[in-house]
């Protein structure tokens, strides 16, 4: 049985030297909500500012859009930012298959990952 999510720290900093990017991340997420992207501590968002690109093991990278290149020598920051919630409910007689215990099980490890990384950064 492969493990999908392995463990990284959820959060990836850059030096911009003025580009569109990429700038990449090698942290799993399951949907283009699940990151934040900020230029110094500006919050960008997505398809606006900029797009996110994945990798068939749900890593990937981030490029700006065009005329919103952050200006060099800023600091570019993506971050998990999936939202801790319940999504799976199972009900008695109903489906439990092994790809939506995985599905499940996978969202959990990333938001136990996501609070591991902020508790990591603190005094």
């Amino acid at each position: 049985m492969a493990i999908t999510v392995d463990a990284v720290h959820r959060k990836i900093q850059y030096t911009s030297s003025g580009s569109l990017g990429p700038y990449s991340f090698s942290f799993k997420v399951l949907a283009a909500t699940d990151i934040k992207v900020s230029v110094d501590s500006t919050v960008k968002t997505v398809t606006t500012h900029y797009t996110t690109g994945y990798n068939s093991d749900g890593t990937g990278a981030v490029t700006f859009t065009s005329g919103n290149a952050p200006a060099s020598d800023t600091l570019v920051t993506i971050e998990s930012d999936q939202s801790i919630s319940r999504t799976t409910d199972y009900s008695t007689g109903g489906d439990f298959t092994a790809a939506s215990i995985n599905d499940a099980l996978d969202k959990l490890t990333i938001n136990d990952q996501q609070i591991e990384t902020e508790l990591s950064r603190n005094i």
